[in-house]
């Protein structure tokens, strides 16, 4: 029997069970009816975070962010790229550290960008910097 996946879903933030041995990719919501994945970064609150990162069964690459921050302007199409070649498998998110003070404080973010790779709700790796898509791509799956 096939383990079921709960993926939360990044319009209405309602959960949605799947069967893991069913390709999801093209999964909508059982609640709003919008697609599971779309191939782009969530932006997260701290509300939206909890669930995501505690409920989910999936793995969540979240890139801490700001506005005024140059490497973080050249990381944003590379995140995109990477969204779009690492869904439906993980979620990739967003967290504007100037409105999300408190989240990027609880996580002792200290430059940006930094990404962090959540799996069962824990911290599992972290990369600080700019980075090519590549180069993502690869620290991605040594630390999936």
């Amino acid at each position: 029997m096939a383990e079921t996946l709960l993926i939360i879903c990044p319009a209405c933030d309602g959960a949605n069970r799947a069967p893991s041995d069913k390709p999801v990719v093209k999964a909508r919501c059982g609640t709003c009816h919008r697609p599971l994945f779309e191939g782009l970064p969530l932006a997260l609150t701290a509300q939206k975070f909890e669930r995501h990162v505690q409920r989910s069964s999936l793995p969540l690459l979240v890139d801490f962010w700001a506005a005024w921050c140059g490497p973080c302007k050249m990381m944003e199409p590379v995140f995109v790229q990477a969204a779009r070649k690492l869904e439906p498998r993980m979620r990739l998110a967003k967290v504007n550290t100037e409105q999300e003070q408190a989240l990027a404080a609880r996580f002792g973010i200290m430059s940006i960008p930094t990404m962090i790779l959540f799996k069962n709700g824990a911290e599992a790796a972290r990369q600080s910097g700019a980075v090519d898509l590549q180069r993502l791509l690869a620290w991605v799956e040594q630390n999936i």
